[in-house]
């Protein structure tokens, strides 16, 4: 018998684990494309004698195309989805990694990471929702595995760039058209499962609407709180993946391929993190993953500027476990608080989530510029504690169980 406040998926009764895994292998292809971009962001300002304002120009471009658009494609998608709408998503992946072999200016690879920004803001809104349709009751579940790909592929380009893109330079980045190509392939066999499942969906009697009976205004109220949560952990995501190799560099005196493999270290972490969120989410409420996600992450970010290379090291890959573990929980308690629109509320979520890295990136590369690296660092290490604020979010299971809400 199901728990108090689960319910099962309007698509499918059980969880189908193939699907997600393979919704989850291209969430994985389509995110080792994007962390090509700040993982190439050593060699790309050397070659083009960048300035650390305009590496994060770079990130602010890529992300803001992966950011605007992502609500309206979620919204469109709420109204009319296409089973086919991942593929060409993927497509403009492609143009954007070919995009990037043949840069030859700045300005050209601005336009390169915009078309893999728009092949995103393609992509996450429509994948959510299949992973969703995938879940059968286990939403947590379903999102952690979704999420887990994408982590995992981002942990991959740091260490694909140390191996590949570092030895050959940028023109080794044409044989990476491999990858979205690959992901295509996949997302057709996807594409055809949801369009079998949705007609199946479309012959059934329609259910009642859901209710979880929580106010509008605590509904509201919860989503700017989620949001400024995502806001914290993204701005401080975004100091790592775009600045840890320069602040390793900076400090210790690495090598470009030595600070990869940290930041591959690290991405890897992120990604156990992520998967472990979602289930954990399920069983024990996801409030407290959130809470715990963002505030338990404070005590490691605020000792990592003073540690040493080895400490270093630990205390990122504990930062990344713990702050990653939110992400997912996230997004499925922002669509158990607003049921019927996931592609709107994942489009909402992961657009703000890429929009707040791109402008952290931004702002962090400028503050770079003026203070130094390091001081960067000492900056962002107090943005966890904004975790705080997640004790004001309602206990979604409690208004589920009542019926209806508390006056």
């Amino acid at each position: 018998m199901a728990r108090p406040g689960t319910r099962t998926s309007p698509f499918v009764p059980h969880t189908v684990l193939p699907v997600l895994i393979a919704i989850s292998a291209s969430h994985m292809l389509n995110d080792l494309v994007q962390s090509l971009i700040p993982a190439i962001y050593p060699i790309v300002k050397e070659q083009f004698s960048l300035s650390f304002t305009q590496v994060g120009l770079i990130t602010l471009c890529f992300q803001m195309t992966a950011s605007i658009l992502q609500p309206f494609v979620g919204r469109y998608t709420d109204k009319r989805p296409h089973p086919h709408a991942l593929m060409l998503g993927m497509a403009f992946t492609l143009a954007g990694v070919l995009a990037l072999w043949g840069a030859g200016s700045f300005v050209s690879l601005l336009g390169a990471v915009m078309l893999v920004g728009m092949g995103s803001s393609v992509f996450h809104p429509e994948a959510s929702r299949i992973a969703h349709a995938a879940a059968g009751g286990k939403r947590g579940l379903a999102q952690s595995v979704f999420q887990l790909g994408g982590t995992f592929g981002s942990s991959l380009g740091p260490l694909l760039a140390a191996l590949i893109v570092v030895p050959y330079g940028l023109r080794s980045l044409g044989w990476f058209a491999i990858v979205p190509l690959a992901a295509i392939l996949v997302l057709r066999q996807v594409g055809a499962w949801y369009r079998r499942t949705s007609a199946i969906r479309a012959r059934r009697p329609p259910k009642a609407p859901l209710h979880h009976g929580i106010p509008p205004g605590t509904v509201r109220r919860s989503i700017i709180i989620l949001l400024v949560l995502v806001f914290s952990k993204q701005f401080y995501l975004a100091s790592m993946g775009s600045y840890y190799t320069f602040f390793l560099m900076d400090k210790f005196g690495v090598s470009v391929q030595n600070a990869q493999i940290h930041l591959f270290i690290f991405l890897l972490a992120s990604a156990i993190g992520t998967y472990l969120g979602g289930p954990i989410g399920d069983r024990y409420g996801r409030k407290y993953v959130i809470w715990f996600s963002i505030l338990g992450s404070a005590p490691f970010t605020l000792l990592l500027p003073y540690a040493n290379l080895a400490w270093t090291a630990i205390l990122a890959g504990l930062v990344a476990l713990v702050l990653s573990s939110a992400f997912s929980a996230i997004v499925v308690y922002a669509q158990e608080l607003v049921p019927g629109k996931l592609g709107m509320i994942s489009g909402l979520f992961y657009g703000f989530a890429f929009g707040m890295a791109g402008i952290g990136s931004a702002l962090l590369g400028t503050l770079a510029d003026h203070t130094s690296i390091r001081y960067v660092f000492h900056v962002c290490a107090f943005l966890p504690l904004i975790g705080l604020i997640a004790g004001f979010l309602p206990r979604i299971r409690l208004y589920q169980q009542a019926g209806t809400a508390p006056r």
